[in-house]
């Protein structure tokens, strides 16, 4: 089993997915709200759990794990990239990517995935992933949704795969090339067995593109239309009208947007459906009552649901890293054995 440092941990999404794959067991937990670290330290009481990235960043020792067999994930705020909100990228307040990567670069993981929402693939992506190579990682982005692995919605995230290749002899890393995107043979820095996860759609490695992430969505982008039309016409119809439902974009953590859910479980069920046919064949989210009415710390259960990844789909990216793994080191065992 890996060790596994949780960055902007949530309420332990990647941290459950790992473990359902047998990749890893949490080391490190990192979350700045105060309701998530209480839900972290009652399902995993025995793993130290810190508040504040840019404190770790500056005292790296803090971190109980690094280098070979380590593997670190962040969902790190989507405020600065996200469609729903203004969109201020670098200059926003809640821009942490800087102080992950100085982590990255102090703790050598062997492998790093991130996770954000659709709209930072026009708006950071490429500075995350030229970040990354230029400190010595492989890296390949996926548009994965949720209804990828059956979730009533849609809920389109970008999540970043990133391998070290610094020491490509000694550290397993067979099956990655290094001459990087825009060399021949872009596209090969990232396992083959990657390409289908979860069916998402690889937006990088095409050197058609010339190593541009924003570029490359482009053709990710028809494939997806391809695929889905319908849905993703009502995901970009969903963020012009409000409406939390299925908007690649929108997450109930902003607290705007928890108000229009609150809202939206009180509509009838009528006009619910109303507004989907109207939409398109892709229905809003079933009206399954996330938190129900006079529960404590509602507002805080709705924010830490919408700051969530989706455990199944970091459990499938998991068992993906586990074969790589096994592959080049023969470090992990097979299910049958």
């Amino acid at each position: 089993m890996m060790k596994h440092i949780d960055l902007c941990s949530g309420i332990g999404g990647f941290a459950l997915g790992f473990e359902w794959a047998g990749l890893s067991r949490p080391a490190m937990f990192c979350d700045i709200e105060p309701w998530s670290r209480k839900v972290l330290a009652k399902h995993w009481p025995d793993v130290p759990i810190e508040e504040d990235v840019k404190v770790l960043a500056n005292e790296p020792e803090k971190i109980p794990a690094g280098g070979r067999n380590t593997i670190l994930t962040a969902g790190y705020p989507c405020q600065p990239w996200s469609q729903a909100g203004r969109r201020r990228g670098t200059s926003d307040d809640r821009h942490i990517w800087p102080y992950i990567r100085k982590i990255v670069a102090q703790k050598r993981p062997s492998w790093c995935v991130f996770e954000n929402v659709y709209g930072h693939v026009s708006l950071g992506l490429d500075e995350v992933l030229l970040d990354l190579e230029a400190d010595g990682y492989a890296t390949r982005g996926f548009i994965v949704p949720a209804c990828s692995v059956d979730a009533p919605h849609k809920r389109d995230r970008i999540w970043i795969i990133a391998r070290d290749i610094s020491n490509a002899e000694g550290s397993g890393s067979q099956g990655f090339d290094t001459a990087g995107r825009n060399g021949e043979g872009g596209g090969k820095g990232v396992q083959p067995e990657f390409a289908g996860i979860c069916g998402g759609e690889p937006i990088l490695g095409d050197p058609e593109h010339n190593g541009s992430p924003s570029a490359a969505v482009a053709g990710s982008a028809g494939k997806a239309e391809e695929r889905g039309a319908e849905g993703q016409g009502k995901a970009r119809q969903s963020a012009r009208t409000g409406r939390p439902g299925d908007d690649a974009d929108v997450d109930v953590a902003d607290t705007d947007n928890a108000g229009r859910e609150e809202q939206r479980q009180r509509e009838p069920a009528e006009t619910q459906h109303q507004a989907a046919e109207c939409a398109g064949t892709w229905k809003p989210e079933p009206n399954v009552g996330r938190v129900a009415y006079g529960i404590p710390g509602r507002v805080d259960r709705l924010k830490g649901l919408g700051n969530a990844i989706v455990p199944q789909i970091a459990m499938q990216i998991g068992i993906v890293i586990r074969q790589c793994e096994a592959s080049a080191t023969g470090q992990f065992k097979s299910e049958k054995e």
